[in-house]
């Protein structure tokens, strides 16, 4: 039974706190008591139960004094006119600001429900980075909300439910609480399942009786086998819960009996030493099954969790699955970080392994919260990373990297270091050559190779599935479009003013200050860059800044900018006529996304030709050495070796095949559709003289435009 009022609370407390520490929650309780008069919970309790019973969930993970006084007060700030100021005077900055980081963010108006839990997410994020603590008494707050969910509608049931799946649940199990995480499945489970939690529920009460002869009947026989041999240890039969048998029953698309045929068990014991083994006394006594067994305790799961596990047939076939650990390691995997043995080296100069882990946890969330472009973003990138699976690969030096299951070596890269991963070029495996998007495997040891000028190509984001990852690659993209176009801005702008009689560089700052300052733009950068997305016209801009009154494009004095095919994300050439140098070509300027190059014959811009705010004239540079790809058209004889000689014709003028695509159009000829890469015009001319060589093959030849 929970708790019902501070002094039941405070005698449990006395069990591990000193009286004076437990004499500083009982004030905690009193302020958040006098602050909550007259405020009542949904289900008609007085609030303060809330708090109250919060502060009893962790006093079960044995949390410290100030964790129980800031859950005591993490609604205070929120619900009533209490402010951090005077929670810093009445209980310190430390509990203060772990009271600030759980409390939501009120005083904001958000568009959506999905904006609100991303901005609130983010905010409990920042706060865990100055301390771990404010998520301990997030998840408690969150365990009791769940577990007097029933008062609620059934709409708010399902959304609270959902949320605390998505985030929280895994949050519990990243930080290696298990036994709050089990609870809050089971709890969003029954609230968004209410119907399939019941059944399963009654079918597992049905078949307890039997289960429970058998469960008792082989922790037994294993009890026996180790005190014969003298390992001090003890033998818990283990309970699936129900989330669980759910959840493997769809994932495994299995039935409720086959799940249910598998008995588990946990064996305690003293020391690394002895879980070794009774590892060797299991196995000797019933038969192992091949490639189910695992040792955590050698490489632990990246949440801190340590425990040997394997799988073995017992009596008359039954599947026995076993866990082997010590008290320490139990300890650990109830309660994660929260486990008191951990917290007593909390503020120690070598901090226990779990913390450290968590930490670094908390510092990728924050590099993932810096590069990401919004809150949604960032939620929808940690929800990515909290994976349950770990593979563990290894770098040349045997330095061991925790990775989520189909995780490549991009993902890899990144995990070893941001500039790794923005200046990867490809990757050994195993010592062989194989592709950054391979998906890797425990046990793999993978080399990245790097290059100094590499960029992260924007493809990689189809492979990569780690946060951190995504969200490095995402920012290195964002950057680039940002230096890419406000290149393109300044060209624009310069072409303009020229295009005026003026010239860009003759214009002194007052000039830009000026359009600056009336336009309310942030800055220079910003409005180049503002003119190579296409948000303003460059010759409107140019008009403001040479004072010329007449905002219509100028024609005549017109000089086209020039293109050399570098221009960077910000520049496209469009599919639907292939333009290379040579062509004569014009600019269609779309809003937020940049310049896209046309063929000035092109009749998918015939809407837009005579419109000047969106179609520009522009000409090529001179000097050119990139590759454009053009699309050919060709009739040929059906003949063995055609598509060899046409290969060959290409290969001669030193131009390459991009794509080639063959179809029948009757008994004697087909139709051949190449993608070639060219220079130019010119070396067009002689990709198409040399192919018209092959008279007998190509019948017929020509370029392709929409």
């Amino acid at each position: 039974m929970p708790v019902a009022n501070i002094d039941e609370l405070a005698f449990k407390l006395s069990s591990y706190l000193s009286p004076k520490k437990v004499n500083r929650v009982r004030r905690a309780y009193y302020y958040a008591e006098q602050a909550h008069e007259g405020q009542y919970r949904r289900s008609g309790e007085p609030y303060i139960i809330h708090p109250l019973q919060v502060a009893e969930i962790l006093s079960d993970m044995h949390m410290d004094h100030q964790s129980l006084m800031a859950a005591m007060l993490h609604d205070v700030l929120e619900d009533t006119p209490v402010n951090k100021d005077a929670l810093i005077e009445q209980f310190g900055a430390n509990v203060a600001e772990m009271v600030d980081g759980v409390s939501k963010l009120t005083h904001l108006k958000f568009e959506n429900k999905q904006e609100e839990q991303a901005e609130n997410f983010q905010k409990i994020v920042l706060a865990m980075a100055k301390d771990i603590r404010v998520i301990l008494v997030k998840l408690a707050d969150r365990l009791h909300n769940m577990r007097t969910l029933g008062v609620m509608p059934p709409h708010k049931k399902r959304r609270i439910a959902k949320e605390t799946l998505d985030i929280y649940a895994p949050v519990a199990q990243r930080l290696g609480i298990g036994t709050l995480r089990r609870e809050l499945e089971d709890l969003c489970f029954e609230n968004m399942h209410p119907m399939r939690s019941t059944r399963i529920k009654a079918a597992v009460r049905s078949i307890s009786g039997n289960r429970n002869a058998m469960v008792e009947k082989i922790q037994q026989a294993l009890q026996d086998q180790l005190d014969n041999d003298d390992i001090n240890a003890v033998v818990f039969g283990r309970e699936k819960h129900l989330y669980s048998i759910y959840k493997k029953m769809q994932e495994q698309r299995k039935a409720f009996e086959s799940i249910m045929d598998v008995y588990g068990f946990r064996i305690v014991t003293d020391s690394v030493d002895n879980c070794y083994r009774i590892l060797g006394i299991v196995h000797n006594y019933y038969k192992p099954i091949p490639n189910r067994f695992k040792d955590y305790i050698a490489i632990p799961k990246a949440n801190g969790y340590q425990s040997l596990h394997t799988t073995l047939i017992g009596m008359n076939g039954v599947p026995i699955e076993i866990q082997i650990r010590t008290k320490e390691m139990d300890e650990m995997a109830a309660w994660g970080i929260a486990s008191h043995s951990l917290y007593k080296q909390n503020d120690s100069h070598d901090p226990h392994p779990a913390h450290a882990r968590a930490r670094r946890w908390v510092k990728g969330l924050l590099e993932i919260q810096q590069r990401a472009g919004n809150p949604v973003e960032f939620i929808e990138n940690v929800k990515i990373d909290l994976f349950p699976d770990e593979i563990y690969v290894f770098s040349p030096k045997g330095k061991i990297i925790e990775l989520p299951k189909q995780a490549c070596a991009i993902d890899f890269a990144y995990a070893i270091h941001t500039d790794v991963g923005n200046r990867c070029t490809g990757c050994l495996i195993n010592r062989k050559v194989a592709p950054l998007t391979q998906p890797l495997k425990s046990g793999d040891t993978v080399r990245i190779l790097t290059g100094k000028l590499a960029r992260p190509n924007p493809a990689w984001l189809n492979h990569a599935i780690t946060a951190k990852a995504r969200a490095s690659i995402r920012h290195h993209m964002k950057t680039l479009r940002e230096s890419d176009s406000q290149s393109l801005g300044y060209r624009m702008l310069s072409s303009a003013v020229q295009a005026l009689g003026g010239s860009i560089e003759a214009l002194g700052d007052d000039a830009f200050d000026r359009l600056i300052s009336d336009a309310n733009i942030e800055s220079k950068a910003k409005l180049f860059e503002d003119i190579g997305l296409g948000n303003r016209l460059p010759y409107l801009v140019a008009h403001r800044l040479l004072n010329v009154g007449d905002d219509s494009p100028a024609n005549d004095a017109s000089k086209p900018m020039k293109l050399s095919g570098a221009e960077g994300v910000l520049v496209s050439y469009a599919k639907c006529c292939h333009p290379i140098p040579g062509d004569p070509i014009v600019g269609v300027i779309s809003k937020g996304k940049g310049l896209m190059v046309h063929v000035e014959s092109c009749k998918n811009i015939n809407d837009l030709r005579n419109d000047p705010d969106r179609c520009l004239p522009f000409a090529w540079d001179e000097q050119i050495d990139h590759e454009f790809v053009v699309d050919l058209r060709l009739e040929v004889q059906n003949e063995r070796g055609a598509l060899a000689k046409i290969a060959a014709a290409v290969a001669e003028a030193e131009a390459n095949i991009e794509t080639i695509n063959m179809d029948e159009r009757d008994a004697n000829t087909s139709v051949v559709r190449a993608s070639i890469s060219v220079y130019d015009r010119v070396h067009l001319a002689r990709v198409i003289r040399l192919l018209r060589r092959l008279d007998q093959v190509v019948l017929k030849i020509s370029r392709i435009y929409a």
